[in-house]
């Protein structure tokens, strides 16, 4: 066996590992229940819950945004190149910068958060006694709703919580195989150690945070160990994918396609991180400062991994 195809292999076993263990961490131990926590550790996992949600908004902006906004910008320049060289004409100068100036990344980006919103405007008005029937606890609120100024307004409805939840474990899966699509089109020991280990860093805090997400939201068990299944299987499926293009044309397994993909993600995963986790996790009047503190870490901490990821 190659080196490289063994390095490859292993980085499969080392994602498909980290993930499973990461996301299972918070759904088997029963210590994560926020519902059933009361004085100090209720506040604990209120603030674990605020750190995950600013890994969250650090991985939409800082990796799959970023990844999304590149990966478009390269593909919409090598098309202009193909267009200039098939014909040399002066004419056609001005529509070209005009075609590389236009924020084609944005917009594939907006009409992934604007997909997720259409397909939940059509889910609750196909079951408007969903939405109608919902109701907020006093306990998730704290007593936010006495505090009317303090409060950031009112939480999600739980009947979007399971659709949310969904989307955000498709989008994941998206920026999963493409993550592991990327370590395994690496030519090198050296770049794919280094990327992988890019990867697991932030890996496993998202991962976590998907698991704690889905034991807030009152996710069963079987459903939630099922989503952190297929969540794990879709990097080293990525990776697969990778070396078997990696055999033949290296170039095989990129274009605009992917690049689209990687925006419609970006752009479901902004939707479910400013409408559901954030406004989730703030909704209390408790300690705002520690909060902003938690959401802040979490952010940075992503910020720093994107210097290598």
């Amino acid at each position: 066996m190659e080196p490289l195809l063994g390095v490859k292999i292993g980085c499969l076993f080392a994602l498909l590992a980290l993930t499973l263990v990461c996301g299972l961490i918070p759904i088997c131990f029963k210590w994560f229940q926020i519902d059933a926590a009361t004085g100090r550790h209720h506040r604990v996992l209120s603030l674990l819950g605020c750190t995950s949600a600013g890994v969250f908004l650090g991985a939409g902006f800082m990796h799959m945004t970023a990844e999304a906004l590149e990966g478009i910008e390269s593909e919409i320049q090598q098309f202009v190149m193909q267009n200039r060289t098939e014909s040399k004409r002066n004419s056609s100068d001005d529509a070209d910068s005009a075609q590389m100036e236009y924020p084609y990344g944005e917009l594939v980006i907006s009409l992934g958060f604007f997909l997720v919103f259409l397909l939940e405007s059509l889910a609750l008005q196909c079951c408007p006694g969903a939405a109608e029937g919902s109701t907020v606890h006093e306990e998730e609120w704290g007593g936010a709703h006495v505090l009317g100024l303090h409060s950031h307004g009112p939480l999600p409805s739980p009947s979007r919580g399971p659709l949310r939840a969904l989307i955000l474990l498709l989008s994941l899966s998206f920026h999963s195989v493409f993550e592991g699509l990327a370590v395994g089109l690496q030519p090198t020991v050296a770049t794919t150690v280094e990327l992988c280990l890019a990867v697991l860093a932030h890996k496993g805090l998202i991962v976590f945070g998907v698991g704690l997400r889905l034991v807030r939201t009152g996710t069963g068990s079987r459903w939630a160990v099922f989503s952190i299944l297929s969540l794990a299987l879709m990097s080293p499926l990525g990776l697969a994918v990778g070396l078997a293009v990696a055999q033949g044309d290296s170039e095989g397994g990129r274009g605009l396609a992917q690049a689209v993909l990687e925006g419609v993600a970006a752009g479901t995963f902004l939707y479910v991180t400013f409408l559901e986790i954030l406004p989730r996790d703030l909704a209390g009047p408790e300690a705002p400062l520690a909060k902003w503190g938690c959401v802040a870490a979490g952010f940075a901490f992503m910020a720093f991994i994107a210097l290598w990821a």
